[in-house]
């Protein structure tokens, strides 16, 4: 593999041990969409252990937004159950530092921070069910533009613990009007990756005020005969990480994952306990 020539198109052919050299040597520092497609993507939350617990109790209050899929040993970098020598210091596009709440840096390694208090928390992301609808033959806007995904602040209120508390980061996708009740099946196979959307259609229901203004991401346009699909975000831990004002906290940059070895409907997924959850009012009356 030829570093120095690396693009979109030529990690889009790629297994996904080259596409991770890629990222770690630094040759790759963009979103991850579309690329080791069928190989689970994670978003990550990595913050000191003292305040792991409550985190966690965070994410099993709100598995729509905060699926886990694997948890790190304090101090061990490597993320073993995600796949073979994986390191979590190297192995994301671009991380993102917050310190007491405030964004301190975006950089490619996380090398010179790694500390043996930190715990890494791997969340499910998007991409996984994106890969699945476009087998099924309906289109993914932001794939085809070469885009990170639309993710918007939402009025989604989260369930609280400890100091971590916030509303839903959630993501935009336009559906094509018949193929919407095929989206919302084939996403709700995935629990571990946000399964079934949240909203569809009106964005001033879930407080948005205008879909060409995400607050992260690249905005889509939606036409005539589609409609607005909106899913949980994994980007959601990470307002509530920011909020909680840690002193010291790394996520990953919107749309830049981790990419796993571990197959995005590989039994490993279920085994980490992740279950379906009944569906809040808002998705029953989708």
């Amino acid at each position: 593999m030829v570093l120095d020539d690396v693009t979109y198109d030529s990690l889009r052919k790629l297994p996904v041990a080259d596409v991770r050299q890629a990222i770690r040597e630094g040759a790759w520092t963009r979103h991850t969409a579309g690329l080791a497609r069928g190989k689970l993507q994670c978003n990550l939350a990595i913050l000191p252990a003292s305040y792991a617990l409550d985190f966690l109790t965070f994410c099993q209050r709100n598995p729509k937004p905060c699926p886990v899929v694997g948890i790190s040993d304090k101090g061990d970098p490597m993320m073993p159950t995600l796949g073979h020598d994986i390191d979590i210091r190297t192995d994301v596009p671009q991380y993102r530092v917050f310190r007491d709440g405030n964004l301190s840096t975006e950089q490619p390694d996380i090398r010179d921070l790694w500390r043996d208090d930190l715990v890494t928390v791997a969340l499910g992301c998007s991409f996984t069910f994106e890969n699945a609808l476009v087998e099924a033959g309906i289109p993914v806007r932001h794939i085809e533009r070469n885009t990170t995904v639309p993710m918007y602040r939402s009025s989604i209120q989260l369930t609280p613990a400890g100091p971590f508390s916030g509303a839903m980061v959630i993501t935009m996708r336009p559906i094509a009007r018949n193929r919407v009740d095929d989206a919302i099946r084939i996403s709700g196979q995935f629990p571990q990756a946000h399964g079934a959307p949240v909203a569809i259609g009106d964005p001033t229901d879930v407080g948005i005020a205008d879909l060409d203004q995400p607050d992260w991401g690249e905005a889509v346009p939606v036409r005539e005969d589609e409609v607005p699909v909106y899913w949980a975000c994994g980007v959601t831990p990470q307002n509530v990480l920011r909020a909680a004002n840690l002193p010291l906290c790394i996520t990953h940059t919107p749309g830049c994952m981790l990419i796993a070895d571990v197959g995005e409907r590989d039994d490993t997924n279920i085994k980490s306990g992740l279950q379906p959850v009944e569906p809040t009012n808002k998705e029953k009356q989708i």
